[in-house]
Order: C-alpha cells, then structure tokens, then sequence
C-alpha cells in the first residue's frame, strides 16, 4: 500500500498493477508520447500523488525511470522551493511530450526563479523547451494573482518575438500565453488585445494566426463582458 514513507521502486510497482492498453492507444491519438507510458489518467496520478506526498529528491529519482506516469507523480511531488535551476534545465532536457512540458511548466511557474527560466526556455531552439516558456507565462497569468501585472504584460514582448516559430507545439503555446494575459484583468487585456491586432496583421501566417485566435477571444462577448471593458 502507497504511504508517504514509499520509495522509488515502491511507486514503480504500484503503477506497473495500473497499465492499460487501451489507455496507452487512446493517449497516443492525443499527441502524448507513449513510448514509455502505462496509460495511467492523470487524475489518477494526481491521486497517488496525494496519498505519496511531496518528496523533492524521490521526485528527481522517479524523473530519472523515464517512464512517464512516474515522471508525472514526480512532477506533482516535487518541491518548486527546493527546485534548482540546473534541476529544471535537466528535466527540460528531457521533454518530449506537451502533456509533461504542461504539468512541469507549472510546477516550475513556483519556483522563485521562474521568470528567469521562461527568458531562457524562450531563447531554447528546441521545440519542447521553448513550449516550456509560453506554457509558463499561460499558467503564472492564471495562477500568480500577486505577482505585478506589469510582470506580466512585460512577457508580451516575447510573445511578439516567437509569434513567427511555425512548429506546433510552440506556436499554440505561443497562442496560449497571449490569450490568457489579455484575460488576466483590465489592466493586461489593453496590451494583449493591441499586440493581438498587430499580429492579425502581420505579414506571417503563423504570427497572423496567432493574432487573429487571440483577438476572436479577446474581443469577444464573454472576456468583455467579464472584464467590463
């Protein structure tokens, strides 16, 4: 039975009885990297988490299986006070799959380092990597309410800057990070909104794409009528 005081090879039994096939097919028409999955859900991850409790160096072990359930349970275990920088950087290394990029992008938004490992992710030419940075910016514009708008209407400046990258993955984080400045609060939607025009009309598809999703959101009823602009 999962405990607090469970180890490593303790946790790794307990996902091994949860495999499923079938999950593993279905995640794989999700875009998930699979070659190392047990078709474990997340919420269920999430729930053995709960039970295992937050252990910073048993989370870098269980990074280090490779598998990613345990990868996960590791993400959600960690300690984002005792995260180091080159800890993040070697995790990053390693990212494969958006769904861990998310889930680790959280967890690093806690870290009191945050904002330098977005600038550094944003300047990453891997894929992944630089999809950790917007997938940053998304999660601190939702979840870090004390943090000073300003912070965050700065980041539009690298919105801009990689609003011309036409890989997928960074492209609709890209996307992301925008949209969800522009619906922090009154204060932040003005910039967004103004930076979401200018690239509807830029003469790049991917940055005009990228203007063109964010300005539909931004503008419309329901974020207006939320923010009472």
């Amino acid at each position: 039975m999962l405990s607090p005081s469970s180890d490593v090879a303790g946790i790794i039994d307990h996902l091994g009885t949860l495999r499923s096939e079938e999950n593993i097919a279905g995640m794989g028409r999700f875009g998930i990297v699979t070659d190392a999955a047990l078709g474990i859900s997340n919420p269920d991850l999430q729930k053995i988490a709960h039970v295992v409790k937050r252990d910073h160096a048993r989370a870098l072990d269980l990074w280090n299986t490779g598998i990613r359930e345990a990868r996960m349970v590791a993400i959600y275990t960690a300690d984002p006070k005792a995260l180091t920088s080159a800890e993040a950087h070697s995790w990053a290394d390693d990212f494969a799959s958006w769904e861990i990029v998310d889930a680790a992008a959280d967890l690093f938004t806690e870290a009191p380092f945050w904002q330098d490992l977005i600038a550094e992710f944003a300047e990453d030419e891997r894929e992944f990597v630089r999809r950790t940075a917007f997938a940053m910016i998304a999660g601190a514009s939702v979840h870090l309410k004390k943090e000073p708008d300003a912070t965050l209407i700065g980041c539009l400046r690298l919105i801009e800057q990689h609003s011309t990258d036409p890989r997928n993955f960074v492209k609709k984080a890209v996307n992301w990070a925008l949209r969800n400045i522009g619906k922090r609060n009154v204060t932040c939607h003005k910039p967004a909104l103004a930076l979401a025009q200018k690239l509807a009309e830029s003469n790049d598809k991917t940055a005009r794409w990228i203007g063109k999703d964010a300005l539909k959101e931004l503008s419309g009823e329901k974020v207006m009528r939320r923010l009472k602009v």
